[in-house]
């Protein structure tokens, strides 16, 4: 039977390789995002390999959330799978210096908006005692790095959510997991330094993850027998040794 799949911020990065990675194997998809435009084009390419439908709404809008998941059509109310992949950095201040609105930013779209999602979803599951939520999280949710504090507290909490969901949800029969990146190479730096050059320098001199890696991972993890569930993941590339050591080459 064709599983159906919802996934947040499937504009870009690791959401959109997830989608490219999920039509290969015929997963029908919901792909959210709010760039009504690129959700578009995202869906006319994807089409040619398995049914799309798209919701174009901002995950931290907790009404327009709920309000887009209640007018998805027949053939798609229906989700077995949950991808919570929206989330963002701003800034890389430390926390004397920080900015209060890249702080909301950050705990609006990284933890408020993987529950405003999750909220919407969740019930149908647990109604039908199925379903499967990957909740992507980062190595800044498994520790704590120079001016991250509050992305790193964001990315934190995914991880303590998703611990709590696969606990509450175990009697359901629903399977929890988060998956954890360190470097992947997506527009993500670019948000998080607003645009500066540093943004490109990030990535050099070392081959640093690619959404399509994440996607690999993520797509064998809802694609394990029932009986397994991979509650977490944490992946680097092979230059990362962790958060603050990285091997460049000169």
């Amino acid at each position: 039977m064709t599983k159906t799949a919802l996934i947040t911020g499937a504009t870009s990065g690791i959401g959109e390789a997830t989608a490219y990675e999920f039509a290969k194997h015929n997963i029908r998809l919901i792909i959210c995002g709010r760039r009504l435009e690129r959700l578009k084009t995202l869906k006319n390419d994807l089409e040619k390999q398995t049914d799309v439908h798209i919701l174009n709404f901002d995950v931290r809008d907790r009404q327009a959330t709920f309000n887009a998941i209640t007018t998805l059509p027949e053939d798609f109310k229906t989700i077995d799978i949950l991808i919570n992949n929206a989330g963002n950095a701003h800034g890389l201040d430390p926390i004397q210096e920080g900015n209060i609105d890249d702080w909301d930013a950050m705990m609006d779209i990284n933890v408020k908006g993987l529950l405003y999602v999750s909220k919407a979803v969740i019930p149908q599951m647990t109604e039908r005692k199925s379903g499967h939520i990957i909740n992507i999280g980062s190595s800044a949710g498994k520790e704590v790095y120079p001016k991250g504090n509050v992305y790193c507290g964001s990315k934190h909490a995914v991880v303590a959510i998703t611990e709590g969901m696969r606990i509450d949800l175990n009697p359901y029969g629903i399977r929890v997991g988060a998956i954890n990146p360190g470097l992947v190479e997506t527009e993500f730096s670019k948000v998080r330094f607003k645009g500066d050059k540093i943004a490109d320098t990030v990535y050099t001199g070392f081959k640093a993850l690619q959404a399509e890696d994440v996607a690999d991972v993520i797509y064998f993890a809802i694609s394990r027998p029932p009986h397994v569930n991979i509650a977490d993941v944490l992946m680097f590339c092979t230059a990362q040794a962790n958060s603050t050591i990285v091997k460049k080459e000169n």
